[in-house]
């Protein structure tokens, strides 16, 4: 796919991410393709980035499972951005730590902006299902922002490093007009098209409307999916996502503990280890079950 493919798919898709953070990475396209599309062909290997992130790994019985950088849905994207998790690949491993009966808790290790809104409401709602057959544990180490604070509140529990930040709940999306800049250039488009709407929001005009509204709403679905999702894992009405937790702003870790954002503020290792003490803890009764029973045995013997 070439870059030019890229940023077309992107403007045409609504993101929940942070705004600033798409144009740093529109900066890092840029210079990844400052070779033409017939030099590059698209044949660039994915760098370590892209094959890391969505990695897996294990401490003791724990699956620990990586969310980092721009989450899109395909994993075929992922080598365009450069760095970042696809849905796919994260899907695909939190299934599988799922499965393993040797996993007895899973915990989401995330860094991300956020991404596109592709398969995000399914993956929050499947960690959200998964609740209740494992502990899924997700920590903000440093950043989990839009797409990945939904992603990361669906899991039992949330928690911040104390030098992180949570939130940006929100969709956004947007239309360029180059039309004055053709004309300066002296182009002029005419565009050939089949269906009402097929070339509406085109970047060759001004953004009609109808065009505007229709955009608008797509947004504000992707909003009310959102927010309902968050409102469903933090378990809080719906009103208190959308006129508190930030309003689209990021907070640091003690600005979200007071919007009952985060359960709590804690290191990655600080979380990985209460982890363990609690499935040292679980251990525990039905070890001395068993023990009570042997004792028994011996009176009845």
């Amino acid at each position: 796919m070439k870059h030019t493919s890229f940023i077309a798919h992107a403007l045409a898709t609504p993101w929940a991410m942070q705004r600033e953070m798409l144009s740093a990475y529109a900066g890092i396209l840029a210079r990844k393709f400052s070779l033409s599309d017939d030099a590059y062909q698209g044949h660039e290997p994915a760098s370590a980035a892209v094959k890391t992130a969505g990695q897996q790994r294990s401490v003791g019985n724990i699956a620990v499972i990586q969310l980092y950088g721009v989450i899109m849905q395909r994993a075929g994207m992922m080598e365009m951005c450069g760095s970042g998790t696809s849905v796919q690949t994260f899907t695909n491993n939190f299934r599988n730590a799922l499965a393993d009966e040797t996993v007895g808790q899973i915990l989401i290790d995330i860094d991300s902006p956020g991404g596109s809104v592709y398969g995000i409401g399914e993956l929050a709602a499947e960690i959200m299902a998964a609740r209740s057959s494992k502990p899924v544990v997700a920590v903000a180490n440093s950043l989990a922002a839009s797409a990945a604070y939904w992603i990361g509140c669906s899991a039992s529990e949330l928690y911040v490093t104390p030098g992180g930040e949570v939130g940006s709940i929100g969709v956004w999306q947007a239309h360029e007009d180059w039309s004055a800049a053709l004309t300066d250039a002296g182009i002029k488009t005419t565009l050939i098209s089949a269906g009402k709407f097929k070339t509406e929001g085109n970047p060759y005009e001004a953004l009609g409307e109808d065009a505007q509204a229709f955009m608008q709403s797509r947004v504000q679905d992707y909003y009310t999916a959102f927010t309902k999702g968050v409102a469903k894992g933090r378990g809080v009405n719906i009103e208190a996502v959308r006129n508190g937790m930030g309003q689209g702003r990021v907070l640091g870790a003690d600005a979200a503990l007071a919007e009952n954002m985060i359960d709590g503020v804690l290191t990655y290792d600080d979380v990985l280890r209460k982890m363990q003490r609690n499935a040292r803890a679980a251990t525990k009764p039905a070890r001395s079950a068993l023990k009570a029973a042997q004792n028994e045995l011996e009176i009845l013997g």
